[in-house]
């Protein structure tokens, strides 16, 4: 027979727990979800940041190598239109110095103008370094939050 004061097989009932959330007051609710808001919108800005400067790097390096071999294109180019003009000046006319240099002067402004030309619509076409990549990240969240919010 057992004895009363020992214990049984059973342990004791432990009453049910209480879910956390029902215990929390509406002021620590509306303050965890503005701390979240909060941090998504630093870590969206933080996106942004990284996403214009990685672009930004390379449009930068890409300019300065573009810019070196434009520099010795340009010399390359004053070389081959200058024995051009020579070559002119002794075939076609005879001797004469200048009409040869002017017929250059003139191939030189029209590469120039087709140059500016390109150019133009290059940067026409080009867009500012814009950060996309978090845009479309804002977009989402703000849709995944009105869609919660319903």
């Amino acid at each position: 027979m057992p004895d009363e004061k020992t214990p049984s097989s059973t342990p004791p009932a432990v009453p049910p727990p209480t879910d956390p959330k029902e215990e929390r007051k509406l002021g620590e609710l509306v303050f965890d979800v503005t701390e979240g808001v909060s941090g998504l919108v630093r870590e969206e800005i933080e996106l942004a940041k990284a996403e214009v400067s990685e672009k930004a790097s390379k449009i930068a390096k890409g300019a300065a190598v573009g810019i070196s071999a434009g520099v010795f294109a340009f010399l390359a180019l004053i070389l081959v239109m200058e024995g051009i003009a020579w070559l002119l000046n002794e075939e076609v006319f005879e001797g004469k110095t200048w009409p040869g240099f002017f017929i250059e002067a003139a191939v030189f402004l029209l590469i120039a103008a087709l140059a500016a030309l390109i150019a133009y619509k290059a940067v026409k076409a080009g867009s500012p370094p814009v950060p996309s990549q978090a845009i479309e990240e804002a977009k989402l969240t703000k849709e995944m939050l009105t869609k919660e919010d319903k």
